[in-house]
């Protein structure tokens, strides 16, 4: 079981990270934040720092299941 520590007081920002996302994509994160009372940047930052996390764990194999899921779909 995965357990993340995410305080946002604690936490240092000071890199900039942009990127184009789908429209649903950007629909179904902002239907997370909105049920989580959170911005949609935070929602990102989470779910990256969980995805950066099982591949520190897993390595290459972690991206393979997820892509492997995405063909069966």
């Amino acid at each position: 079981m995965l357990i993340i520590s995410y305080n946002l007081s604690v936490m240092k920002k000071d890199a900039p990270l942009a990127f184009r996302i789908s429209t649903e994509l950007k629909r179904n994160l902002q239907q997370i934040a909105d049920r989580e009372a959170r911005s949609i940047s935070q929602i990102c930052e989470l779910l990256l720092t969980i995805g950066s996390h099982a591949y520190q764990k897993e390595g290459p194999k972690y991206l393979q299941r997820v892509l492997d899921r995405q063909k069966d779909a």
